[in-house]
C-alpha cells in the first residue's frame, strides 16, 4: 500500500501529494542512469581532441549537440535496464548493500575544484521530492544504505514514514569535541544503524593529540549498542588508532588511485585529491579484520565508475560508498554488479560474506 506525502506546488502553493509508485514512475519516466558529460570529468584533454574531431566531421546544418557520444536523456538507464540488484551482506548485525548511497551531493556538499557554484547548483537540484525520488530508486536497485551526516539524517526519517521507504542511515557525529555525546545522540534520534566518526575529527583530533576523544567516543557508540566505526581521510590516523589501542567495528577510508588530471599529491593540498596514500591505505587494510568501507572511489567525479569500483574492490574494499545523482544510479548499480563478479585479483580476503536477497 503507498504512503502519500506532500509538498508545496510552487505556482498555487497548494499540497502536492505522491507516492511510492509515482515517484518510481517519474524517476523511470524522467530517463534514469547514466553520467550526464559528467563521464568526460577529469579528461579535459580528450574532450577538446573529440570537440575537434567532432568540428571535423560534422555535416552543414547539424543542431543536434548530443551526436557523436554524448548520451541523450533518453538514452540513459532506465530502472528496466537493471540487470540485478546490489548484494548485501553485514556490518555487525546489520544487513548492508556493498554498494552504500553517499550523502554529499543531497547535501549540497560538492568538491568542485575551482567552480564555487556548483554546490548552490547541487542544492538547487536537490528539491525534497528529488531526494525522496532518489532513496526510492537506489532501494529499487538493491541500495538499502545511506551514509551522511545525522541532519539530513532527519530528512531520510521523514522519506520513511511519508513513503514506507526502508533506506538505513550510517550516520557521522559531526565535528567538534561535543561529538561523542550530543553528536552521538543526535545521530541516534536520526534513525542510524551504525554510527562513525567522520574522517576530518579524526583527522584533527589525532594530529592535534586528542586522543581521548577517540576513545570516548568508541566506547559511547557501543554503550548505546551500536556498531562503532572510524573515518579518515589519511592513512596516518588509522594507524595511530591502532597504536592507541582505538579498534573499530568498521573503517570509512578514502580510497582513489590518482590517475587524473587534477590529481597532484605532492606539493600544497587542493581539494583535489582525498586518498593521499592509496599503496599504504591497501597496505594497511590488508591485515586488518574489521570490514572497510571505502569512500572517495571515484575522486569526487574526476574518475569513470568502472576504473574507481574495481580499483576499490581490487584493493580490498569490502563496502564502497558513492554519491550519485538519480540520473546515475542504475549504470552505476549495473556497472558495481558486474565488477562484483570479476576477477578481482583481491590480496585481502572479504571481511564480510554475502547474504541472500530478501
Amino acid at each position: 500500500m503507498s504512503h502519500p506525502s506532500s509538498s508545496q506546488n510552487e505556482q498555487t502553493n497548494e499540497p502536492v501529494t505522491f507516492d511510492r509508485r509515482q515517484l518510481l514512475g517519474h524517476a523511470i519516466l524522467g530517463g534514469i542512469g547514466g553520467r550526464v558529460l559528467g563521464s568526460m570529468v577529469g579528461r579535459e584533454e580528450q574532450i577538446l581532441a573529440q570537440e575537434l574531431a567532432r568540428d571535423e566531421s560534422c555535416t552543414p546544418g547539424r543542431t543536434d549537440s548530443y551526436s557523436d557520444g554524448y548520451p541523450r536523456p533518453a538514452d540513459w538507464a532506465k530502472l528496466a535496464d537493471l540487470k540485478e540488484k546490489v548484494p548485501m551482506s553485514k556490518i555487525g548485525n546489520v544487513e548492508i548493500s556493498r554498494m552504500i548511497l553517499g550523502g554529499n551531493l543531497i547535501g549540497g556538499w560538492a568538491h568542485a575544484r575551482d567552480l564555487i557554484y556548483v554546490s548552490d547548483l547541487v542544492r538547487a537540484y536537490h528539491t525534497k521530492e528529488k531526494i525522496y525520488e532518489t532513496f526510492q530508486l537506489a532501494e529499487a536497485c538493491g541500495i538499502n544504505t545511506f551514509l551522511t551526516t545525522p541532519g539530513i539524517g532527519r530528512m531520510l526519517t521523514a522519506y520513511r514514514e511519508q513513503t514506507g521507504g526502508k533506506m538505513q542511515l550510517i550516520s557521522d557525529t559531526g565535528m567538534g569535541e561535543k561529538l561523542a555525546d550530543d553528536g552521538v545522540k543526535f545521530s541516534i534520534d536520526s534513525g542510524a544503524s551504525l554510527i562513525y566518526m567522520i574522517g576530518e575529527a579524526t583527522d584533527v583530533f589525532l594530529r592535534e593529540g586528542q586522543f581521548d576523544l577517540v576513545g570516548k567516543f568508541l566506547q559511547r557508540v557501543r554503550d548505546e549498542g551500536y556498531p562503532a566505526g572510524i573515518g579518515a581521510h589519511r592513512i596516518e590516523a588509522c594507524k595511530k588508532c591502532l597504536e592507541l589501542g582505538f579498534v573499530p567495528d568498521f573503517w570509512v577510508k578514502t580510497y582513489h588511485h590518482h590517475n587524473y588530471w587534477s590529481a597532484s599529491p605532492g606539493g600544497q593540498e587542493h581539494d583535489n585529491v582525498f586518498c593521499r596514500r592509496p599503496e599504504e591505505t591497501e597496505e594497511f587494510m590488508l591485515a586488518r579484520p574489521e570490514p572497510w568501507i571505502a569512500f572517495k572511489t571515484l575522486a569526487a567525479g574526476s574518475l569513470l565508475p568502472p576504473d574507481g569500483f574495481r580499483f576499490a574492490f581490487a584493493g580490498g574494499a569490502d563496502f564502497i560508498c558513492v554519491g550519485m545523482y538519480d540520473f546515475q544510479i542504475v549504470e552505476d548499480v549495473n556497472i558495481c554488479t558486474g565488477i562484483l563478479k570479476e576477477n578481482l585479483g583481491r590480496k585481502r580476503d572479504w571481511q564480510t560474506e554475502n547474504i541472500a536477497i530478501s
